[in-house]
């Protein structure tokens, strides 16, 4: 039997240990953590592009934006091409894809080619990110999957940790433009490996109809939205600029459920949302992640600029997170198992808030074991409280046969949070133009953002505790680590039947 045919009915599923197995994780890591690093580097380098380019704090919006966009827009999309064409091609093409767009980022002569090229790469991270974990998910014999997703994730997080360091050495050594370049050899590696060792899956069945209308609707709807908001900050939230976006994104909105409510296959099932707990987990999701993307969107650049910080030691600041989550975040799930997520899920979000209560010191004086670090160890407690309860309420709310698709939602919610809090916490705060270039202006429009962004935090807690409900005690004990694990890059998979698991996985 072929390479390709491995885990098609009636041939043995991938163990973990064993070479082959070893392989596949391997790109997968790779493939999933080139994008994750990517996503984090960026925001350190945002001061330095600003810089080269004479930047306004718009064109930065969407320097970050812009990925987020095409990414959030497309990435149930792109699972179901996985899922439809085959994964691995999938995740090759995305890969490729990926490649191309960090050299044009890497070689952009403008502000505004950088832009339409981190859009670019939010369409390759549309098709590698739901394929990596997806292809753990059917390569593996059921009793490795748990280890070889864990290894996923804790492979992964050790990529995002190293990041912020490697990416910090670049731009201060040489440039910014090798954050984007440092891409090409891992893809080239990951190509290499996906093609040699990385078996084929697909679903069963015939291939479904795509649901193009769907992601055009909600691509539409997202841009028009972030394009408005951002606009603000120098128009004036009554000017015509902002309005036409906002209210066309606000038209598209609405076609999209629309659309998803008549399509015979669509990409989001509305009935998932018929589950009071998973639309409250997700409402949840969606402000705290929102608060988390708006504030970080600004750490850097305030470490940075008002600190007088490094880009080295910009990545550097935050890295206690990093060790506070590896050390926690089990042990956090494993709680939430125990006594429920409801607790947690209140409690988080308020920890968060008060970390960045915190953060407001590091717009002004003092150094980092007085000013820096005590926010970021606040915020890594915080975070570690809820964001294993929070994903794991989010799959365990939604009904057996969507909870590959539930995963996609809450990890596309996230990222439209933060999307949308990029897109107008400077506004809100009054950072515009290129006063990010000014410490001391920076440094007190800065503690503004932050009391909006606890202000926030603080409400999603105060939902979680109106809206969570705990499961019964043999419903909590049932939960598993591996769904604290993969949490917001689960793809979104069509099934998860064990009958499927031969030849497609979950």
């Amino acid at each position: 039997m072929s390479e390709t045919a491995a885990p098609q009915a009636g041939s043995p599923a991938l163990r973990l240990h064993s070479a082959r197995g070893r392989w596949v994780v391997a790109a997968t890591v790779l493939g999933s953590g080139m994008a994750a690093l990517d996503a984090t580097v960026v925001g350190i380098a945002l001061p330095a592009i600003g810089r080269d380019f004479h930047a306004s704090v718009a064109s930065l919006q969407w320097v970050v934006d812009a990925y987020t966009l095409t990414l959030a827009g497309l990435l149930l999309l792109g699972g179901t091409l996985g899922d439809s064409y085959g994964r691995r091609k999938m995740f090759g093409v995305g890969i490729v894809w990926f490649a191309v767009a960090s050299l044009l980022c890497g070689l952009a002569p403008t502000v505004g080619v950088l832009i339409a090229a981190r859009a670019l790469q939010g369409v390759g991270g549309a098709l590698l990110t739901p394929a990596s974990l997806a292809i753990l998910q059917a390569s593996f014999a059921q009793e490795d999957r748990s280890a070889a997703i864990g290894a996923w994730s804790g492979l992964g997080g050790v990529a995002i940790a190293i990041g912020p360091f490697l990416g910090g050495w670049l731009i201060s050594a040489v440039s910014w433009r090798l954050v984007f370049f440092i891409n090409l050899p891992i893809a080239v590696a990951v190509l290499a490996i996906n093609s040699r060792h990385v078996p084929e899956t697909r679903a069963p069945g015939p291939v479904p109809r795509l649901d193009i209308r769907g992601a055009a609707c909600i691509s539409g709807a997202l841009a028009g939205i972030t394009y408005g908001l951002i606009a603000a900050s120098t128009y004036g939230w009554s000017s015509t600029q902002v309005l036409v976006p906002l209210i066309l994104g606000a038209v598209l909105l609405g076609l999209f459920i629309m659309v998803e409510a008549r399509e015979p296959q669509p990409m989001l099932p509305l009935g998932v949302f018929k589950s009071r707990q998973f639309t409250a987990a997700n409402a949840v999701t969606f402000i705290v992640y929102a608060a988390l993307g708006g504030l970080l969107f600004l750490v850097p650049v305030v470490l940075q600029v008002a600190h007088g910080y490094s880009p080295l030691e910009a990545g550097a600041a935050l890295l206690p997170v990093t060790f506070i989550m590896l050390l926690l975040s089990s042990r956090s799930g494993a709680l939430a198992a125990r006594i429920g997520p409801r607790l947690q899920m209140s409690v988080g979000p308020l920890v968060l808030a008060v970390s960045f209560l915190l953060f407001i010191r590091i717009g002004g004086s003092g150094d980092y074991l007085t000013a820096v670090l005590p926010a970021v160890l606040v915020f890594g407690l915080g975070v570690a409280i809820m964001v294993a309860p929070l994903t794991a309420t989010a799959l365990a709310a939604a009904p057996a046969d969507h909870a590959g698709i539930a995963s996609a939602v809450n990890n596309d919610v996230a990222r439209v949070g933060g999307l949308i809090a990029v897109a107008v916490l400077p506004a809100l705060a009054g950072i515009s133009g290129d006063s990010y270039l000014h410490p001391a202006v920076l440094g007190a429009d800065f503690k503004t953002a932050a009391l909006i962004s606890a202000a926030v935090c603080a409400a999603g807690g105060v939902l979680a505790a109106l809206t969570i409900r705990n499961p019964a005690p043999a419903t909590c004990a049932q939960t598993t680590p591996q769904e604290f694990t993969c949490s917001l890059e689960a793809p979104p998979l069509r099934n998860l039947e064990p009958t499927v698991a031969t030849e497609a996985g979950k």
